[in-house]
């Protein structure tokens, strides 16, 4: 049970019936569709002319769509619905420390077109650059654009719609929302790249993701970060900072530093920055860790080479251990692995469970630990949701 915050909580008046009404149908219909308007008021109990209102609004603002007849019970043939199919209803900025994607997706989550530039550390370049690719969307686009999302790999505050600190640029205290909305003119959401990830997998994961109340993203890119899913929601803490255990010490003397300075935490040690420490030090090779990317070792470790191999499984266990930290601290059902280790999947699995099942104390539960259901497009999609979550949830005010 949740106790009632009374300096959020408001009255539930009519108005608020019918929202969470309205959310229902519009989920059946993303869910179950194609639908007719008799089964969803058979599987929500909802009166038919109740169902029916709800439809008109939402066929009537764009969301839903009629798509034809579907086969008869014995009465009138039934008409079908499903997500409005045509036309781009979100914009995705993600940032990374390598590359900037700007893309566009249709209500429901497929991916329309994308456009991708390397990112600046000069931020005013990179912000200025995403914005035009905006604005040319917008000239393609005229109508059914529901907002921009906007995801930066470090502490974000949603609710100022400031980026706090950006280490790997060291981009500080930035109006990102207001900066995007007043140049483009529509609604902007931001948020770190973690908590997109895990929003994504929550929304348009498959079912194995979707269907878990509670579990956590681990995102191993650059850096490390952490979504945390509780009760079908993003769990932020104070200023958007909950998640960052990228920061909690688990050694000394890793091989790189954290991007906050310190040799001690978990990114240090767990980091594709950690890996092409690894791989540089067992090949000899100084200039390795500057002309490598981390996706670069990984190829070269799932063709075969040796050294790469040994880097990406060291490094597997490292990040298999602060996962065991996570499950005895949260407990959740699942821990989602993403980022650009995923695709390593076949090296790192048997590592994560062995790891997690030597340090997780018996009689403890422990979770199930899987690779990114959304693949390499986990951060865009975590973009892009960060908009569409905002058609399909309900906000509880209590």
């Amino acid at each position: 049970m949740r106790r009632i915050d009374l300096k959020k909580a408001q009255p539930a008046h009519f108005s608020t019936m019918r929202d969470i009404n309205r959310q229902i149908v519009l989920n059946y219909v993303r869910e179950r569709g194609p639908i007719s308007r008799a089964e969803i008021a058979r599987e929500t109990v909802l009166q038919r002319s109740t169902v029916s209102t709800i439809v008109d609004e939402l066929v009537s603002d764009s969301l839903v769509e009629e798509i034809g007849e579907g086969e008869s019970t014995g009465g009138r043939r039934p008409t079908l619905l499903r997500l409005r199919a045509s036309g781009a209803a979100a914009i995705g900025i993600d940032i990374t420390p390598t590359r900037t994607t700007v893309a566009t997706s249709d209500l429901s989550g497929r991916v329309l077109e994308k456009e991708e530039f390397a990112t600046n550390p000069d931020f005013e370049k990179t912000i200025k650059r995403a914005i035009e690719c905006v604005l040319e969307i917008k000239k393609r686009h005229k109508e059914g654009l529901e907002g921009v999302g906007v995801i930066l790999p470090g502490l974000v505050d949603p609710h100022q719609g400031k980026a706090l600190y950006i280490p790997y640029f060291n981009w500080r205290d930035l109006e990102i929302e207001h900066r995007v909305s007043a140049a483009t003119g529509l609604t902007v959401t931001i948020d770190n790249d973690a908590n997109a990830g895990a929003l994504a997998e929550l929304w348009f994961g498959r079912p194995e993701v979707s269907s878990a109340r509670d579990f956590i993203m681990v995102f191993v890119s650059e850096g490390v970060g952490t979504g945390i899913i509780f009760d079908g929601q993003i769990y932020r803490g104070t200023c958007g900072a909950a998640g960052e255990f990228g920061h909690m010490i688990i050694g000394e003397r890793a091989p790189v530093a954290c991007s906050c300075g310190s040799h001690d935490c978990w990114e240090a040690f767990a980091s594709g920055r950690a890996a092409l420490a690894r791989y540089s030090r067992l090949t000899k090779r100084a200039d390795a860790t500057g002309r490598l990317t981390f996706a670069q070792l990984i190829d070269r470790a799932l063709a075969g080479d040796a050294a790469a191999r040994t880097a990406i499984v060291n490094t597997a266990k490292y990040v298999s251990i602060g996962i065991s930290n996570l499950i005895v601290g949260f407990s959740p059902e699942l821990v989602v692995v993403g980022g650009s280790i995923a695709r390593a999947w076949p090296l790192v699995a048997e590592v994560f469970g062995e790891t997690v099942e030597r340090s997780v104390r018996r009689g403890l539960p422990t979770a199930r630990i899987i690779a990114s259901t959304l693949g390499e497009q986990t951060t865009l999609m975590g973009a892009l949701s960060l908009v569409l979550a905002n058609k399909f949830a309900y906000a509880s005010s209590i």
